[in-house]
């Protein structure tokens, strides 16, 4: 099957719906041999720069954003590529921290466009949206050129389009249920798959895993001879504290201790993912031992992670969370816990159909005091009815309510804050959750920060 040689693209409109009319990136081909084609007609740009590998369930984006701010202190060059994006296609190619501009991503698509019909024509299928934008991604970073790449996976890790990459270091965030009519519908399963980034005589950095899936993480790299370094025994979070606008955590390394560092995020997961950026980071300098103190607490204090308990508005106070399995809901909870005291929380939630929808409602149960149900745009959008006929099961009947448009949705979750919170605290303090999807917050933060930088 080929696709008609494209034309360039004259603008960014153009060059993203030449992109969306290829393979949707949630449907899962198992193969690397058409990105490894497109990679070698590209000059395999890939091999011209380190490359720090990170896969799991959650956690990925906030960990390759740490790792990359840490490595822009340094003084190195960088591009980050991430997947999905919140509200614009350019956030998923950034350079030296900073998502490329829609002229450069129209540029990027015009240098890879004439290529893609040339290895359409050599494969039963064409290429996929996700294949081509990683093939953007790699050939961007070496035109830079960047010193270091930073590649999250999309999906599982040993057929993903980023995997014709060989990383230096790979790091392994908590593996969990998720995209299981991909991957698998065990930890195992999805285990399996993940450590297929583990090359060999690379750096594994894995975060503390459910036993099935550590078995799998110590045996790939005893077969390929990776270097494995492993949470709770080579490296751990010492300790955290809340503070104002995040929390001060201390980290212990395999090279040293960093104390009293501040981090603007919120969360145990949060200290968990800075520590394993970290630790990345170290192995990936080397001999060069342990990172400078000050250098560490300057890069850690510059972080961001738009979309992950992402403060957006106040009066009522907004929060914006990407969770979208259970997981990632759990990590939300125990962090709203942690560090906020809303009374009410009232939530928005719109959720991909092909998710556990039922196990991430349970996860924020006891922490919300409504749920307005919503959908986003995406054709993969759980009806806001559907999803309320779930959560009322959940919930309960009085404690669930529908908009399906997120704006509306949104509004009446913030009177409802309000209102709830005018009765039951006089001084204030009721607080609105937009969660369950990336689309979906991606979307809410649009609307929400409309004329903001």
């Amino acid at each position: 099957m080929s696709q008609t040689n494209p034309r360039p693209a004259a603008t960014y409109a153009e060059a993203q719906a030449a992109l969306l009319s290829r393979w949707p990136e949630h449907k899962l081909d198992p193969t690397l041999e058409r990105i490894a084609d497109f990679c070698s007609v590209l000059g395999d740009p890939q091999t011209n720069y380190d490359v720090v590998h990170i896969t799991g369930t959650n956690g990925k984006t906030s960990t390759a954003r740490m790792a990359e701010q840490l490595l822009i202190t340094m003084g190195l060059r960088t591009g980050r590529f991430t997947s999905p994006h919140l509200t614009s296609m350019t956030e998923r190619i950034s350079l030296d921290g900073e998502p490329i501009s829609e002229e450069r991503f129209v540029d990027a698509f015009n240098d890879i466009a004439p290529y893609t019909h040339v290895v359409d024509g050599h494969h039963d299928h064409p290429l996929s949206f996700f294949e081509t934008v990683v093939g953007m991604a790699y050939a961007a970073f070496a035109d830079a050129p960047v010193d270091v790449a930073i590649v999250e996976v999309g999906m599982g890790g040993a057929w993903d389009a980023t995997n014709v990459a060989d990383g230096a270091v790979s790091v392994l965030t908590p593996i969990g249920l998720d995209h299981a009519q991909y991957l698998g519908d065990t930890i195992a399963d999805i285990a399996r798959e993940k450590v297929g980034i583990i090359k060999p005589g690379a750096v594994c950095v894995s975060a503390e895993q459910h036993h099935d899936a550590a078995v799998l993480i110590e045996a790939r790299c005893a077969e390929v001879g990776a270097t494995l370094l492993r949470e709770g025994v080579d490296f751990s979070v010492v300790s955290r504290t809340p503070a104002v606008g995040g929390q001060v955590i201390s980290l212990r390394t395999p090279k040293a201790t960093y104390s009293e560092v501040f981090v603007p995020l919120y969360g145990g997961h949060q200290a968990q993912n800075a520590l394993m950026a970290l630790v990345a980071v170290e192995s990936l300098i080397g001999a060069s031992g342990a990172l400078d103190d000050d250098l560490v607490r300057e890069a850690f204090a510059e972080v961001t992670s738009p979309g992950r308990l992402e403060i957006v508005r106040r009066s009522p106070t907004i929060i914006l969370d990407a969770a979208h399995n259970p997981h990632g809901a759990a990590a939300c909870v125990a962090a709203l816990e942690d560090s906020f005291l809303f009374d009410p929380l009232v939530g928005v939630m719109g959720v991909m159909g092909d998710k556990d929808v039922e196990g991430v409602l349970a996860e924020f149960e006891p922490v919300l005091a409504h749920l307005v149900c919503t959908q986003n745009s995406q054709s993969r959008s759980m009806s806001a009815h559907d999803l309320a006929q779930v959560a009322r099961e959940v919930f309960g009947p009085d404690r669930v309510s529908v908009a399906p448009d997120l704006v509306d949705a949104i509004d009446q979750a913030a009177a409802l804050a309000e209102a709830g919170a005018a009765v039951g605290n006089p001084l204030g303090g009721g607080g609105v959750l937009v969660t369950g999807s990336v689309v979906t917050v991606g979307e809410a933060r649009a609307m929400l920060m409309r004329g903001r930088k």
